[in-house]
């Protein structure tokens, strides 16, 4: 979650900085308007955006806004906001908002919301937030109908929580924590 504030902070910083280079260059151009010299190049702030529409193989990373419909890319690492049906990266920082299906394969920090949240292999910083959320391990919270993991250190919320390992607490009708003395209890299962 630093990471993600980090990002932010230096995102709006940075648009900032940017903004206060292009208020300057106005009084340069103003300068060069009396003589017959061309004034430098403005540099504008970007926040670059990415548009899926359609099937594209292999892509450069990106750092900005996704937009993914009606397809997704294959980009190794996404850093931002990643919005639409279906999401999928190698590494990702920031918040995925994909309606059907966000999948992360290796190492997610931020937040995922989406009736299917995955990131089975990987190892995840911050919030799930969906029907059906899985994660390798996580340190962090999982919400919704069915939550599973390997290793938690946080809590589950949700009608079904599976974990093989849990640091934290699971609430919810069916709770198991298979390396635990107590491997099942029904509302709360504590696990240390």
């Amino acid at each position: 979650m630093k990471k993600l504030l980090t990002f932010a902070a230096v995102a709006a910083l940075s648009f900032s900085v940017c903004a206060q280079d292009v208020a300057d260059d106005e009084s340069v151009e103003d300068e060069f308007a009396l003589s017959d010299a061309e004034p430098p190049h403005k540099q504008v702030a970007a926040w670059p955006a990415f548009f899926a529409i359609a099937e594209i193989p292999e892509t450069p990373d990106l750092v900005g806004i996704r937009l993914t419909i009606p397809f997704s890319t294959k980009q190794e690492n996404v850093t931002g906001f990643d919005i639409g049906l279906w999401g999928r990266s190698q590494y990702f920082e920031g918040f995925q908002l994909n309606i059907l299906r966000n999948d992360v394969k290796d190492q997610l920090t931020g937040v995922q919301v989406g009736l299917y949240n995955s990131a089975a292999q990987a190892d995840m910083l911050g919030v799930q937030a969906g029907l059906w959320n899985e994660v390798g391990s996580i340190r962090g919270a999982q919400g919704g109908l069915v939550n599973i993991a390997g290793q938690v250190q946080g809590v589950q919320f949700g009608l079904i929580n599976r974990a093989e390992e849990l640091y934290g607490f699971q609430v919810g009708i069916v709770n198991v924590i298979r390396d635990a003395e107590l491997a099942f209890c029904p509302i709360v299962n504590v696990g240390f």
